[in-house]
């Protein structure tokens, strides 16, 4: 199969990889060129332009980093897209960027499926994502063997285009929790003067249990924030998170909390680096670099 990767972020770059190793050629495509030449040692081609890019696609996945962004990529490739291509938006855009981007691609004759990504950079890398599927169920299946290739469940949350966005939204506040959280419970425990690991050791193996906050909490207390998900790239998805709350009339104090914390982290410098980074709004040390 021919697939596009529209993206050659942390996530982007992790799904060429993992689609190439599935046998799938794959030709990608990035604003900034140097990014997307790295892939070239993958075996996937790299094109200069979105349309160049998906001229050849049976599939093809944005990854970018918002609405704008994917209604720039959808502005010049919709012309260059073969008859029977399935457009798969993975950007996380919510509510009402997934409106727009679904009513331009309407206007452009584009076939376009939700195929919102859970999970992080290590899960991509080795096809273990959960992908949340929403529109055309004939579409969806179209770029089944896309979507099988990186992922170890897909799911699909209804027909209508805006249903995995919601879902995505909503395991993002859960992923959002767990990371702050975490980042709480090891602030309380070190200012104790209590070895941070404790709290692993004391939740090992019951329900409170949790290889995600596990994963964190490791690169809070090793200093170790090379990026699976980017500070800054949470930030605008809890920002997108507080406008569905606003909109549907849902208490939104704890996201706005999260907002706050995860502001200050940034501001701290730690935008670019791992989302454990907002450990630092916890603590007066300061945290390693992702650099």
């Amino acid at each position: 199969m021919n697939i596009t990767v529209l993206g050659t972020g942390i996530m982007g770059s992790a799904l060429t990889g993992t689609l190439r190793r599935a046998g799938h050629d794959v030709t990608v495509w990035n604003r900034t060129r140097e990014r997307a030449d790295r892939l070239l040692e993958t075996g996937a081609g790299v094109a200069d332009t979105p349309a160049t890019a998906v001229a050849q696609a049976d599939v093809v996945l944005s990854v970018v980093f918002d609405a704008d962004s994917v209604l720039d990529v959808l502005e010049e490739a919709a012309p260059a897209l073969p008859a029977g291509a399935v457009w798969g938006q993975a950007t996380t855009v919510g509510a009402d960027g997934t409106h727009e981007i679904a009513v331009r691609a309407a206007e452009l004759g584009v076939p376009l499926v939700e195929t919102q990504l859970v999970g992080t950079k290590g899960p991509a890398e080795h096809g273990a994502l959960t992908i949340l599927t929403a529109g055309d169920p004939a579409l969806v299946d179209k770029a089944r063997p896309a979507l099988d290739a990186i992922s170890a469940k897909v799911l699909h949350a209804g027909d209508e285009l805006g249903q995995a966005t919601a879902l995505k939204l909503a395991c993002n506040a859960w992923i959002s929790a767990l990371t702050v959280g975490m980042a709480q419970a090891l602030s309380i425990a070190t200012a104790q003067g209590l070895d941070g690991h404790l709290v692993l050791d004391a939740i090992e193996g019951g329900p409170a249990d949790s290889q995600f906050a596990r994963i964190k909490a490791g690169a809070m207390l090793s200093g170790d924030l090379t990026p699976s998900f980017r500070l800054d790239t949470l930030r605008k998805d809890v920002g997108l998170m507080i406008e569905v709350a606003r909109a549907t009339g849902t208490t939104a104090t704890m996201l706005d909390a999260l907002s706050r914390l995860l502001g200050v982290a940034s501001l701290d410098g730690h935008g670019r680096h791992d989302i454990a980074a907002v450990y630092d709004a916890f603590t007066n040390t300061p945290l390693g670099s992702g650099d």
